[in-house]
């Protein structure tokens, strides 16, 4: 088994993909439908993810409008929401919830830097445990007949080769949401 870089890929695309899905409900001062990602509500006698009982727009950069399905869950997304700790007051107006989004204090951006930094961390740490996880299978290699030693060394040094590269999508990333959580 030689190094199959497409498969190490889809491992280390995982944990990018985890620390994306992350960051992205990190608020930024605007609104976006993706604060809500993590918010679920009690329906139909289970836990569902708001967008799944409710459709979300977000017509201007201070508001989210949440239209929900059913009209006798209105009750149940303004619960969820205030559950959440978003720091959001939802507004229950006839048929819709409406969630304004007011803009960031200096000092709360700043919770919000050291949160994504920390959240980066964590991602560096997966991306570091995929590469352990790789490596052992590469040096389980070496034991095996008709694969040399440079063969295992080659592919030893094309796993610090790719992670190398994710770190670095991983910090491109952060710094690119850190300017938008600063920015005002």
């Amino acid at each position: 088994m030689s190094f199959n870089k497409i498969i190490f890929q889809e491992k280390f695309e995982k944990a990018m993909d985890h620390f994306a899905q992350d960051i992205s409900s990190i608020r930024t001062g605007r609104a976006s439908a993706q604060m809500l990602d993590n918010v679920s509500v009690e329906a139909y006698g289970g836990r569902m993810k708001i967008v799944e009982v409710a459709s979300i727009s977000v017509p201007d950069p201070t508001l989210i409008v949440i239209s929900p399905w059913d009209k006798s869950l209105l009750g149940a997304i303004e619960k969820s929401i205030q559950a959440a700790q978003l720091n959001l007051s939802p507004i229950v107006d006839g048929s819709i919830v409406r969630l304004p989004v007011p803009s960031l204090t200096q000092e709360r951006r700043q919770e919000l830097v050291k949160l994504l930094h920390q959240k980066a961390e964590g991602a560096r740490v997966l991306v570091r445990n995929v590469r352990i996880e790789i490596k052992k299978e590469l040096e389980k290699q070496s034991e095996q007949p008709g694969v040399s030693e440079d063969d295992v060394e080659a592919d030893l040094k094309n796993l610090e080769d790719m992670t190398k590269e994710y770190v670095e999508k991983i910090d491109s990333m952060t710094k690119s949401k850190q300017t938008e959580l600063t920015t005002m």
